[in-house]
Parts: structure tokens; sequence; C-alpha cells
């Protein structure tokens, strides 16, 4: 291959979105939504053994509501996608003539010359006319596609795992100091949950420990907080 147009090499982590984003929701709500409950429910001064009910039944109820949530709102996603490569399929086959101006007008909207605009739309769609028209004009690609079964499995798996941890905490200490044990290790949790996923996405690690944390923290005291209010007025 001539050395000029050898590729060259980067690493990005856009091809990690799907999943990512998936897991990380699913993690987070794992960790934030169990922890809030078992603190919620200890907090109105209910038994150890009822609060690990609680936890189980939040970690089963929360993971499948995660997969189900995630697969019908991708799946739309995807029907939504599918239907518009459908109407551009259609388009492309009425008029091509049409289909190139627009491919041209973006392109010049972009900065090339309107000559060059055109050389590169007529040789796009010589290549791939709907692949051209899904990326640059409806923003679809491989990349950033929907796929509802991946999203859904990963948040499913995600939860199931982020709610684990909390509940384990749960299942080792008893007493009064249940509250603060399981506050205290969920936000750890959520501190290293925030920075594994900034991480794997490249974005700053201190940035992504402080949201998922702030907002996890907030969650628990909440929680408690109604939770002793019900407690006192029983």
């Amino acid at each position: 291959m001539n050395r000029h147009f050898a590729r060259h090499t980067e690493r990005h982590r856009t091809d990690r979105i799907g999943w990512l984003r998936a897991a990380v929701l699913g993690a987070n709500d794992g960790i934030v939504s169990t922890a809030s409950l078992v603190v919620g429910v200890a907090a109105a001064s209910a038994s150890h053994g009822d609060i690990l009910v609680t936890g189980v039944a939040g970690l089963v109820a929360g993971a499948m509501s995660m997969a189900a949530g995630e697969y019908v709102s991708v799946h739309t996603q995807a029907d939504t996608e599918s239907a518009d490569l459908s109407r551009e399929r259609a388009e492309l086959q009425a008029d091509p003539a049409a289909e190139e101006r627009e491919l041209t007008a973006i392109y010049v909207g972009r900065g090339l010359e309107p000559v060059l605009a055109r050389q590169v739309a007529a040789q796009l769609m010589s290549h791939d006319a709907l692949g051209a028209h899904a990326r640059d004009e409806l923003g679809i690609s491989a990349t950033v596609s929907a796929r509802p079964v991946q999203a859904a499995a990963a948040s499913a798996a995600s939860f199931a795992v982020g709610a684990a941890l909390p509940l384990g905490v749960t299942a080792l200490v008893t007493g009064p100091g249940l509250i603060a044990w399981v506050s205290a290790l969920s936000l750890v949790f959520l501190v290293l949950l925030g920075a594994l996923a900034a991480r794997a996405g490249g974005a700053n690690l201190l940035a992504g420990a402080w949201r998922v944390t702030f907002w996890g923290a907030l969650a628990m005291a909440i929680t408690a907080a109604v939770g002793h209010w019900f407690g006192a007025v029983a």
C-alpha cells in the first residue's frame, strides 16, 4: 500500500458509547437505589431480616426493570433509525439527483467548496449512497446505532453487580451501625464507579467521581430522612 494512503491508527472511545452508558447507568442505579432502600428501611427501625429481604427484592426488581426499560427505550431508537433509513432508501430510488444535491449542500455547509462538495457527494453515493446519507444526513453510524439487547443485558448485569455491593454490606453488618456502614461504603463504591467510568470514556476522573457520588449521597440522605420520619410516625 502507498505510504501516503496508509491508515493512521488512533485510539478512540466512541465505540464504547452504547454499552458504557448502559453499564454505568445500571451500576449507578444498583448502588444508589439499593443503598437508599436499605438505609431508608433501616431508618424506619425495621428488623435486620426485613432489611435484607427488602434489599434482595430491590436487586431483583431493579435488574428486571433496568433490562426492560433499556430494551424498550433503545428498541424505540432502533425502530426510528430503521424507519428513517427506509424513507431515505425510497428517496434515493425516486430521485437520486435531488439526494446528491442534498448531500452536496451538507458538505458545502461543512466548509467544502461547491465543486469539491459535488465531487465528494458523487463519489460517496457511487460507493454507498444509503450509507453516505445515513451518516452525513441522518447522523446514523455503526458506532452509535441502537443495540437493544446489548443495552438491556449490560444494564441488568451492571445493576445486579452494583446492588450486590451495598447488599453485601447489609448482610455482614448488624446493629445501629448499619446505616453508617452502608452509606459510607456505598459512597466509596460510587467514587470508584465514577472514576472507572471516566477512565473508560477518557474523561476527567475527579469530575466523573464527583458527579456520581454527589447524587448518590443526596439520594441516600433524602431516603434516610423519609424512612426516619415514617418510623417516628409509626
